[in-house]
């Protein structure tokens, strides 16, 4: 019985943390500039409906899945969101410690955000933690709540390069 257990313990672990990946893959596949912002493609994988995101360490506020979507990305997925401001980004997400206790988790992951400014060369990078707690669902596992805990937030000028870097 105890290999049932650790097997099941591997897979609950593994697709967790698939799933914290998939956070900065539903944010990265969908540019500022790309004509389908619909991240909750990639989110609807992860978060219960009715999860709450807390990201009041950035200074934002706390929101329903909906309404963070739309904060990234403007009313209605169609863009206007906070991806106005930048051209580019990518989104790190990090291995995770997981607990597992039956039908809930909690995880804490790393994570590593940089956004290319559109309009200024103050280019912004975001690096700390995301505290979620899950819950096993007929569907898989789902954040029902997720906090932000930012170690740092700086934005930054591009400088010149190396000469070596110059064609």
């Amino acid at each position: 019985m105890a290999i049932e257990n650790d097997v099941r313990y591997l897979l609950d672990r593994l697709e967790i943390q698939d799933k914290i990946t998939l956070y900065g893959f539903g944010q990265d596949l969908h540019q500022a500039d790309a004509e389908n912002k619909n991240l909750l493609e990639e989110w609807s994988q992860i978060f219960a409906p009715e999860v709450v995101i807390d990201v009041t360490s950035l200074g934002v506020g706390v929101f329903n899945l909906q309404e963070y979507a739309e904060l990234m990305r403007g009313k209605g997925l169609k863009g206007g969101g906070l991806e106005v401001n930048f051209k580019a980004w990518q989104h790190i997400e990090g291995i995770g410690r997981v607990e597992i206790d039956g039908d809930t988790a909690t995880s804490v992951a790393l994570h590593f955000h940089t956004h290319e400014a559109r309009h200024t060369e103050a280019n912004l990078i975001d690096a700390g933690y995301w505290h979620d707690r899950w819950e096993r669902r007929p569907d898989g596992w789902k954040i029902v709540h997720r906090r932000h805990q930012s170690l740092y937030t700086n934005t930054y000028a591009v400088i010149e390069g190396p000469a070596f870097l110059k064609d």
